[in-house]
C-alpha cells in the first residue's frame, strides 16, 4: 500500500465509523418493530421481511460481486459502494408504504454487504499480519459504539419525533464519513500488483478460489462462528423481557451496557490476540462464551442488575471472539485475492445470519403467559455451533504470501 501522511491507526478509526453507520443501520430497524407495524399497517411477518431484507440483499449482491473484488482500487470500490448505502438509507427514511420501505432495506443491504466486505480487505492489505488482530480490534469496536450510543439515540429519535429520524440521522453520518474517506484514505492497489504477476481472466481467479480448500474451511468457520451467534439474537431481548422479567422500557439498558462492555474490551482483546495468539485468545472467548449463553438460555426471572451484568458478560466474550475470528479469516487467502475472498465471507455471513435468524421462529413458541418456550434448546444450539467454529478454527492454515512485505508495510504505516 502507499504511504499516506495518514497514520495506521487514523485509517482504521476512519473505516470503523464506516462500520458504524452500516451496524446503526442494521440494528436500528429491530427496535422500532412496533411504531413500524404501527405505521405502516403491516404485521410481524412482514416486518421480520424488512428485517431480513438487508442480510439476504447484502448476502446475493456479495456473491455476484466477489469474483470482481479484486480487479480494482479497493478506495474506488468502497467509495462507490457507500455512497450507494448512504443514498439507501436516505430512501428509507422518504419510504411511505412498507413496499417503498423493503425495496429501500434491500438497496441498503446491497451496498452495504460490499462495503462492509471492501473494509475487511483493506483492513488486511494495510495492517501486517503481526498486528492483524489489534487491527479488527478497532474495526469491531463500531459494532459497541453503534449497541451503546447509535441505538439507543435512534430509538429517542424515533419516540420524539418519527420512526424516520434515525434513517436521517444515518444518511447525515453517511455523507460526511464519505467526504473523510475521500479526503483521507489513500489508494489501495497492492492487491493488483500481485495479480498483475500472475495474468488471469477475473473469473478464473475467482474459481482457483472456490477449488481453495482452506478458503472453504475459513468459509465454514465463518457460517459456524455466525451460527452460534444468531442463534440466540434475534430472541434475545423479548426473552429477557419474557422470561428473565426485564422491564419493557429498561431494555436500552441492554445495548447501552452490552455496548459499553464491548467498547472498553474489543481494543484489548485484539492486542492480547497478537501477543499470546489467534487461535489461543479465540478458545479462550469461545468457552467463555458458551458459559454465559448457557446461563442465560437456563436462567428463570431475577434482578434487573443481575439481566444487565449477563448482557454485558454476553456482548464482551460473544462479540469479542469475533475479532480474532476475523483476523484468522483475513490470514486464510492471499492478499491477491482477498477483496473476493472477503465478498464471500460476508455474503457467508450475511446469509448464514439470514438462515439462522428464522430458525428461532421454528424452535420457540410463546405460551398463553407471554413466555417464550424453547430458548433454551437455541442456547444449546449456539454452543454446539461455537464449538464446532472452535475445531473448524484449528484447520484453518495462514496464507500470508509476503511476510517481508508485510514488515515494509508495518515500517511505512
Amino acid at each position: 500500500m502507499p504511504t499516506s501522511r495518514y497514520s495506521e491507526r487514523t485509517l482504521l478509526l476512519l473505516l470503523a465509523a464506516v462500520q458504524f453507520t452500516h451496524i446503526l443501520d442494521f440494528m436500528v430497524i429491530m427496535p422500532l418493530g412496533e411504531q413500524l407495524m404501527r405505521e405502516l399497517s403491516i404485521g410481524p411477518a412482514r416486518f421480520s421481511h424488512l428485517v431480513a431484507a438487508y442480510t439476504i440483499s447484502a448476502g446475493v449482491v456479495g456473491l455476484l460481486a466477489a469474483p470482481f473484488m479484486d480487479r480494482f482500487d479497493r478506495r474506488k470500490v468502497l467509495l462507490i459502494a457507500y455512497a450507494g448505502f448512504f443514498l439507501g438509507t436516505l430512501a428509507c427514511a422518504f419510504s411511505k408504504t412498507a413496499e417503498m420501505l423493503l425495496i429501500s432495506r434491500a438497496i441498503c443491504g446491497a451496498f452495504g454487504g460490499v462495503s462492509g466486505a471492501t473494509i475487511m480487505a483493506i483492513v488486511g492489505d494495510i495492517v501486517p499480519p503481526q498486528r492483524r488482530a489489534s487491527g479488527m480490534g478497532i474495526i469491531m469496536t463500531a459494532f459497541a459504539a453503534a449497541a451503546a450510543l447509535g441505538v439507543p439515540f435512534g430509538l429517542f429519535l424515533a419516540q420524539k419525533f418519527r420512526w424516520e429520524m434515525p434513517f436521517f440521522l444515518v444518511a447525515g453520518m453517511g455523507v460526511i464519513v464519505w467526504l473523510l474517506i475521500y479526503l483521507m484514505l489513500p489508494p489501495v492497489r497492492a492487491h493488483i500488483e500481485d495479480l498483475a504477476d500472475t495474468p488471469v481472466h477475473h473469473f478464473t481467479a475467482f474459481f482457483d478460489l472456490l477449488s481453495d480448500g482452506n478458503a472453504w474451511r475459513a468459509l465454514l468457520f465463518m457460517s459456524a462462528l455466525v451460527m452460534g451467534h444468531f442463534m440466540v439474537i434475534p430472541l434475545l431481548a423479548p426473552f429477557m423481557v419474557s422470561n428473565l422479567g426485564l422491564p419493557e422500557n429498561k431494555l436500552f439498558l441492554v445495548y447501552f451496557v452490552g455496548g459499553i462492555a464491548s467498547a472498553c474490551t474489543a481494543p484489548f482483546f485484539g492486542r492480547l490476540a497478537d501477543r499470546l495468539g489467534r487461535l489461543r485468545v479465540f478458545t479462550l472467548l469461545i468457552c467463555v462464551a458458551c458459559v454465559v449463553t448457557l446461563l442465560i438460555a437456563e436462567s428463570g426471572v431475577m434482578p434487573v442488575w443481575c439481566v444487565l451484568v449477563l448482557a454485558g458478560l454476553f456482548f464482551t466474550f460473544a462479540s469479542g471472539r469475533f475479532i480474532p475470528g476475523q483476523a484468522i479469516l483475513s490470514l486464510a487467502v492471499p492478499s491477491k485475492r482477498r477483496g473476493s475472498f472477503m465478498s464471500l465471507t460476508s455474503c457467508t455471513r450475511d446469509l448464514t445470519s439470514g438462515i439462522t435468524s428464522s430458525l428461532g421462529g421454528w424452535l420457540v413458541t410463546k405460551s398463553p403467559d407471554g413466555k417464550l418456550i424453547g430458548f433454551d434448546k437455541l442456547g444449546w444450539l449456539a454452543v454446539g455451533m461455537s464449538l464446532v467454529s472452535l475445531w473448524l478454527a484449528t484447520r484453518v492454515h495462514v496464507r500470508e504470501v509476503h511476510p517481508a512485505a508485510a514488515d515494509k508495510s508495518a515500517a511505512t504505516s
